[in-house]
């Protein structure tokens, strides 16, 4: 019983399958025919000109030195412990909140930044950055 010759069954087939790519035409060809008539319908319409350019508020920074007495200075004017804790809830009223960048000289005592820094936390100020100099090589 012979099945066919060895030629038949290692015949290469060298013809493309053309099914599926006409298939694909045809709908991409609907897919125009629908919207290019939409696209033609439109109404013209005068429409304002708008400048684009990005507003930046940056929020204003209130600074609070500490000299190496102890004593508090917002904004380069001397205050003393009740009228700091004053400033530092006016601060933190505002929208958007001022940042407070805080200087500490370098023979103060700690214990009066800290203090500083707990009258701020108390009323409310949340961006509370440090000022220091760089070390010199």
């Amino acid at each position: 019983m012979a099945f066919g010759t060895q030629d038949d069954t290692d015949e290469v087939m060298n013809e493309i399958n053309m099914t599926p790519l006409v298939d694909v035409m045809l709908v991409l060809l609907i897919i125009f025919i629908i919207t290019v008539p939409v696209m033609k319908h439109s109404v013209t319409i005068d429409l304002p000109r708008a400048a684009n350019q990005q507003q930046v508020t940056r929020p204003e920074t209130n600074r609070l030195n500490v000299d190496a007495a102890g004593q508090y200075f917002w904004n380069e004017t001397a205050v003393d412990d009740a009228q700091l804790q004053a400033r530092l809830a006016e601060a933190a009223k505002r929208e958007p909140q001022p940042e407070l960048h805080i200087r500490g000289d370098r023979q103060v005592r700690y214990e009066r930044v800290a203090q500083a820094m707990a009258a701020a936390q108390r009323a409310g100020v949340r961006k509370i950055g440090f000022i220091t100099e760089p070390t010199t090589p």
